[in-house]
């Protein structure tokens, strides 16, 4: 009676095993290759920040992707390093050590506050309108009436301390949420955007509130160039800063809990 055997000590279930392993092997080299898409190649950092040469085997070759704009971005991308960098030093001299801002840490673009380099260029619905602009653009839109209308309510920093007043909301027109809200600077001041996960809106105290910043702190928000819109490199700009204040808004809060 056949039982399967190619050899006297190789049979079929054996090959199919091995067959396996090598399958097996072959796709995690193959999702391993395709998730450095993004973020190579990397910056050797004994050699100072300079990039380390590309490997044409563990590196795969670009794939390019048409946008609806009629741009190509290609993956991994073609373009040589980002022109700026993060302002922080070294705590310690081995490779790998955390970094410590060089100045307040809210501007040196590091640990929270640290961002891509996105496109300076608008996000847009499958319209080609602006995705992400205030109701006073988004005049559909409305907010509901069982929920607390921020329009018009003090902001508060983690200080507690009075940084403005919420003078529009930003909708997001592809998702049909709120992104940000408008804060106005004192009585006829700049207008800066606060993320709206970020702050705490009070149905009964009518305030809104943030334990990102302090309330001096948003003078300092990055500014969008257009009133009435944000490009995705300004949202990356603005996250960021906010991002920065959780660690660095206060230097108690760099400090260990126990």
């Amino acid at each position: 009676m056949s039982r399967g055997e190619i050899t006297g000590y190789v049979d079929v279930a054996q090959v199919v095993l091995y067959a396996f392993w090598i399958f097996f092997a072959g796709l995690i080299f193959y999702l391993r290759r395709e998730d450095r898409r993004e973020g190579y190649p990397l910056e050797a950092e004994g050699l100072t920040g300079r990039r380390a040469m590309p490997d044409p085997i563990l590196i795969p070759t670009p794939k390019f992707f048409h946008l609806s704009n009629g741009e190509v971005k290609s993956a991994p991308p073609h373009e040589g390093p980002n022109t700026w960098n993060y302002r922080g030093h070294k705590h310690e001299v081995w490779p790998g050590a955390p970094l410590e801002p060089d100045t307040d840490g809210l501007h040196d673009q590091i640990g929270p506050g640290s961002f891509a380099d996105r496109d300076d260029s608008h996000d847009r619905t499958w319209d080609g309108d602006k995705r992400i602009v205030p109701l006073r653009v988004a005049e559909h839109f409305v907010v509901h009436e069982d929920g607390p209308n921020p329009i018009g309510m003090t902001v508060f920093g983690a200080d507690r301390q009075p940084a403005g007043t919420v003078s529009d909301l930003w909708v997001d027109r592809g998702e049909s949420m709120v992104r940000y809200y408008e804060v106005e600077l004192g009585a006829g001041g700049r207008r800066v955007l606060m993320p709206n996960t970020f702050c705490r809106t009070g149905r009964f105290s009518r305030t809104v509130k943030t334990e990102a910043l302090l309330a001096h702190q948003f003078a300092d928000i990055p500014a969008h160039k257009d009133p009435d819109s944000v490009t995705l490199y300004e949202e990356e700009r603005i996250m960021a800063f906010f991002g920065a204040g959780t660690l660095y808004a206060t230097p108690a809060r760099q400090e260990a809990f126990l």
